[in-house]
């Protein structure tokens, strides 16, 4: 036993070691996955950065090219010059223009301030030599952070004959996209971080020959790196809005002399990658742990099976009969289910032939008196030609054919309504279906002195379900009201109506006792009438309320004080539901 123990101990152990294992390594490639993700949607916005910044400072690069050969910048008064630049300042929003001669002296400015520093610098420089001169740095007794465009003037004998210098607020363009996602940064030449959406990384530089980043001045904030799946991903804390776990991606920018990093956090990628991981080691824990409860329950069967076969070597011959026995009752069971189905298919057939008993005596004088009618016209004609009167054996002739017709119509709706065979339902008008019902009660009613009040519409009302199975619902409700008033004194009424809505309901009223108690009204075999009696045994109500629920309708009881309501509802026929 404690072999078994140990062994199976072991066993767990081993499995959940090859768990844990496989689980870091689905988290791992799960993580390289999301971080390609990552990577793609970092580097599109990067990209999308970098173009913005470059795209606004190109503005002020061709305003620079444009207006350094203007004539007034030459032979226009100092006044004419200065109101020149300060509207192209105004216009473009530029921090400040500059126009220096080629000795370097100010001719011209938008903006009082900071000239001076500007004539040595290597942007200005390079607009002497005839270039295109730019770069950025600090302006002004502020400090404030710019980016410098010098654009060359030359003169009429082709030398430079002086620079235009156009100074770009950084602060003034970031401010359009400060606070935005990813974290992005822009490092001069020297590893200083000179523009930035995120303005606490503002002038931090990069250590030498290290990555990361630190303030000028100051302790550094913890930082580490790593590679993973051949991403750099950075480690830091640097404030509450830079990710403690970034994808740090770089992007030269050769056009501003600039390079534009993106630090873009890594948690989704690590929350994707540890929900596959979590997954992963569920499924795999579930399965162990069926898989040991599978060998848990096939060792304790094989214990029993070994108790079991002792047992059944001494008892074969008792169990042997018994299984005979069960055999046996199987195929009594089996038998008996058969006959309940087919008693129970045979029940909605039972319930017409029970209506059409209860019918018969009037439905036989239905027939008799239009036969015995026929009989007479037929001697009447034979008469009529024996005198010579045929306009009257014609009469009598036109007599019979509507005397066959109606003794016609009421064979035709006995046999629809005593057929046993299923029936596909569709469209049935509910008004034609409700005046056979009341035909075939006619002479019941007529017999027991029951007025029938039929609130025939004028036109088709169509609902869905079996005409045949229908009538049967009607008839069901007809039959029952006239049981139900049968023998009392005063008067014996049955009104029948349709009220079209959303569905259409049917309502048959009567003037009998009521509904002794509704609740039970449509159960099988429940009924108010002497036991043994030829009223029948508390069926129709029971395959009433079956044969609207097949239909996909409802059928209830209630008392109205003046006797009982029976409604029936059921769907509309809609032309789109059957073409569909």
């Amino acid at each position: 036993m404690e072999h078994g123990v140990l062994r199976r101990a072991i066993l767990a152990l081993g499995f959940l070691g090859a768990v844990a294992a496989m689980t870091a390594l689905v988290f791992a490639y799960g993580e390289r996955q999301a971080l390609e993700q990552v990577a793609q949607r970092g580097e599109a916005d990067l990209a999308l950065a970098a173009d913005r910044l470059t795209g606004q400072l190109q503005r002020y690069q061709e305003m620079a090219v444009l207006m350094a050969p203007h004539p007034v910048l030459e032979a226009g008064s100092r006044a004419e010059r200065d109101a020149l630049l300060l509207s192209a300042s105004d216009k473009t929003a530029a921090l400040n223009l500059i126009y220096v001669d080629a000795q370097g002296r100010v001719r011209a400015r938008a903006n009082a301030g900071g000239p001076g520093q500007l004539v040595d610098a290597p942007w200005v420089e390079r607009a002497m030599q005839g270039a295109l001169g730019s770069g950025n740095g600090l302006y002004g007794d502020e400090g404030r952070r710019a980016y410098f465009y010098a654009a060359p003037r030359f003169g009429a004998d082709g030398r430079v004959a002086g620079a235009l210098i156009v100074v770009v607020d950084l602060d003034n363009l970031e401010s359009e996209w400060r606070g935005s996602r990813p974290a992005v940064l822009f490092t001069d030449a020297g590893g200083q971080v000179f523009v930035s959406n995120r303005s606490e990384l503002l002038f931090w530089v990069r250590p030498k020959n290290e990555p990361g980043l630190r303030p000028a001045e100051g302790a550094a904030p913890e930082f580490g790196a790593s590679l993973r799946g051949g991403f750099e991903i950075w480690q830091m804390e640097w404030g509450p809005y830079i990710p403690a776990r970034a994808l740090h991606l770089v992007r030269d920018l050769p056009v501003i002399g600039m390079r534009a990093e993106a630090l873009v956090d890594t948690g989704p990628a690590r929350r994707i990658a540890g929900l596959q991981a979590a997954v992963f080691a569920a499924l795999w824990l579930a399965f162990g742990a069926l898989l040991f409860l599978a060998m848990e329950r096939r060792r304790a069967l094989t214990q029993a099976n070994r108790q079991l076969e002792a047992r059944v070597v001494a008892r074969t011959a008792e169990l042997s009969q018994t299984n005979e026995a069960l055999r046996r009752e199987v195929r009594e069971r089996e038998e008996a289910e058969a006959a309940l189905r087919q008693a129970q298919a045979e029940l909605v057939q039972a319930g017409k032939l029970s209506a059409l008993g209860q019918m018969s005596a009037g439905i036989s004088h239905e027939l008799n008196q239009p036969l015995m009618a026929i009989r007479q016209f037929a001697d009447n004609g034979t008469v009529f030609l024996k005198r010579g009167k045929p306009e009257m054996a014609a009469e009598n002739l036109g007599r019979i054919s509507g005397l066959a017709t109606r003794a016609a119509r009421i064979i035709r709706n006995l046999r629809a309504f005593a057929r046993n065979e299923s029936e596909p339902m569709g469209r049935v008008d509910l008004s034609q279906v409700i005046d056979s019902a009341i035909e075939l009660t006619e002479a019941r009613l007529a017999r027991d002195g029951v007025e029938m009040d039929w609130r025939r519409p004028d036109h088709a009302v169509l609902a869905y379900g079996g005409e045949v199975r229908l009538t049967q619902v009607f008839v069901n409700l007809i039959n029952n009201a006239a049981d139900a008033m049968a023998g009392q004194v005063r008067a014996r009424k049955i009104a029948i109506g349709i009220e079209e809505g959303t569905r259409l309901s049917v309502t048959v009223r009567d003037t009998g006792p009521g509904i002794e108690d509704p609740e039970k009204v449509f159960e099988p075999f429940y009924t108010t009438k002497e036991v043994g009696g030829d009223e029948g045994m508390g069926l129709g109500l029971s395959i009433s309320y079956g044969l609207v629920q097949s239909f996909g309708g409802n059928i209830r009881g209630s008392n109205t004080g003046e006797g009982a309501l029976f409604t029936v509802e059921l769907e509309r026929w809609r032309e789109e539901e059957a073409a569909a």
